[in-house]
């Protein structure tokens, strides 16, 4: 068994034992099982799914980072919902609000739209998780 601990700054979303954590890493997928090898690792927008006794749950993150060591997986993001938690209409206004702001700024450097990116991809992935509810 892990022990998963997901954090946020307002509160701890969620502190139990699973079998197994997919979060979204910088470098795609990470696929987490008991006695993974320790691991640091930048969290990108996206969903963190976890399974316990045959059933997975799904939370959409931000940002932030990832830790595993001694089959204990800390969790640090900005923010993590679960698909009943995410108001899809504020989701959707963020998606176009980041959408026409990339659009402006077609002709920037990567590195000075990446701030809009990732408002994008965290829209996406809430509206993802909102539409499985």
């Amino acid at each position: 068994m892990l022990k998963l601990e997901i954090v946020t700054p307002e509160k701890k979303v969620l502190d139990e034992s699973v079998d197994s954590v997919t979060v979204p890493t910088a470098s795609g997928e990470a696929g987490i099982l008991p006695n993974h090898a320790p691991l640091i690792s930048a969290l990108k927008p996206g969903i963190l799914s976890y399974s316990n006794k045959g059933t997975t749950e799904r939370l959409a993150v931000s940002g932030g980072f990832v830790e595993v060591s001694s089959n204990k997986v800390s969790v640090l993001t900005d923010a993590a919902e679960t698909a009943t938690e995410i108001d899809a209409d504020a989701a959707r206004i963020e998606r176009e609000a980041a959408e026409k702001s990339l659009a402006a700024r077609s002709m920037a450097a990567l590195e000075d739209t990446e701030a809009d990116r990732e408002r994008l991809e965290a829209a996406n992935a809430r509206l993802q998780l909102a539409s499985s509810k």
